[in-house]
């Protein structure tokens, strides 16, 4: 019993292992947001509010969707982890402000009424990222805020910086 145990446990370890390592290959690793950080940051660095719709590339958990729909605007999770994006169906079940797809960004379009993309990439997608939602503000016909955690944009000057966080402004 004790050897049957120990082995679903290896396999649980090696399946886990390889769902946050794979998603961690093809993007960022998922390191999650601060609560208190993000309070500030859709206060002063972006006010978020009841027009907006925050499409988080990468969205995790989904603390960041949380704290967008606390601030009246409705939130939208692009997520390659299916544990997460589990996680995060169960966690926002009763929000409707809330939804979270297991999606790659870079084979999908942004919902047609986003007017900021949160992403916490790393060094190495950031241009690949900023490429993409350009041809998704020409797409919508619109400007798109990004708001960056950590990495600044290569070739764009940022609106305005808070913190590790940069806003741009996208246009199409």
């Amino acid at each position: 019993m004790y050897n049957q145990c120990m082995t679903v446990l290896k396999w649980i370890g090696i399946i886990l292992v390889l769902l946050f390592g794979g998603t961690a290959l093809t993007g960022a690793p998922f390191v999650p947001s601060r609560r208190k950080e993000l309070k500030i940051i859709f206060k002063d660095l972006y006010k978020l509010g009841k027009k907006d719709l925050l499409v988080d590339l990468g969205s995790g958990d989904g603390k960041v969707l949380k704290a967008a729909s606390e601030c009246g605007a409705k939130a939208y999770g692009i997520e390659l982890n299916p544990i997460l994006v589990l996680i995060s169906k169960i966690r926002f079940i009763s929000n409707p402000r809330v939804r979270t797809v297991m999606r790659d960004f870079f084979h999908s379009d942004l919902p047609a009424e986003t007017t900021v993309v949160y992403v916490f990439g790393d060094g190495r997608d950031m241009k690949r990222i900023v490429k993409k939602v350009e041809g998704q503000a020409r797409k919508l016909g619109r400007p798109l805020h990004l708001i960056s955690h950590a990495f600044e944009v290569p070739g764009h000057r940022y609106v305005k910086k808070c913190r590790a966080y940069f806003l741009y402004k996208i246009n199409p």
